[in-house]
C-alpha cells in the first residue's frame, strides 16, 4: 500500500483547472476547405507534396511536415508547460499560442526545404506559365518537355524553389482547437 502524496489535492484541482480551460483539441495543417482556385483541396496537394506521387508526370517526396514534426514536437511539451504558467494556467489560450507556433514552424519547413530539385520540365512550365499554374494543360506539359530535350532552360532563383511557386499552400496552412 503507497502512502498519501503531499499536495496531491492542489496537483489535482491545477489539472482540473487546466482541463475545464482547455476546451479541446489543436489541429495545425491544411484544413478543410482550403482550395485552389479549381476546386482542387490544398491538403491533397500538400500530400502529394509531402510523399510523392506517380503517374504521368510523377513527382518525388518532399517530406516538409514530417521533418518540421520530427524536428519540432520535441520541444512542444516544454512549451505547453511554459505556456501553462505564462496563461495562468488558461488551457485555450496555450493550445492557441502552440497552435501559432506549428503554423510558423510548417510555413518555414515549407520555406527552406530545397530538395529534390525540381525536374527541368517543372522549371520550364513555371518559366512558360509564370504564376498560373493552374493554366497548365497536359498539351503543355508535353510541349515543356520537348522544349527541354530542344536544349531551352527553364525558370531559375526563386522560381526554381520546391513547394514555393504562387504561395497558396505556404498561405492556406492554420490552425483550429476543435471541441
Amino acid at each position: 500500500k503507497m502512502g498519501a502524496v503531499s499536495g496531491g489535492d492542489k496537483i489535482a484541482k491545477v489539472l482540473k483547472q487546466i482541463g475545464d480551460s482547455a476546451k479541446g483539441g489543436l489541429t495545425v495543417g491544411f484544413l478543410a476547405g482550403a482550395t485552389y482556385p479549381d476546386g482542387t483541396p490544398v491538403a491533397q496537394v500538400a500530400f502529394w507534396n509531402e510523399f510523392g506521387h506517380g503517374g504521368n508526370f510523377p513527382a518525388p517526396p518532399r517530406p516538409f511536415f514530417r521533418k518540421m514534426i520530427a524536428d519540432e514536437s520535441p520541444g512542444w511539451g516544454a512549451k505547453i508547460a511554459r505556456g501553462l504558467k505564462y496563461y495562468d494556467y488558461d488551457g485555450d489560450k496555450v493550445l492557441r499560442a502552440l497552435g501559432e507556433d506549428i503554423k510558423g514552424a510548417l510555413q518555414q519547413s515549407i520555406s527552406t526545404i530545397d530538395g529534390p530539385a525540381l525536374s527541368p520540365t517543372t522549371l520550364m512550365l513555371r518559366s512558360m506559365f509564370g504564376n498560373n499554374p493552374q493554366d497548365i494543360r497536359r498539351s503543355d506539359v508535353l510541349e515543356a518537355q520537348q522544349r527541354v530535350k530542344d536544349g531551352e532552360v527553364g525558370a531559375s532563383g526563386t522560381q526554381a524553389k520546391p513547394l514555393v511557386w504562387t504561395g497558396h499552400m505556404l498561405n492556406s496552412i492554420d490552425y483550429e482547437i476543435k471541441e
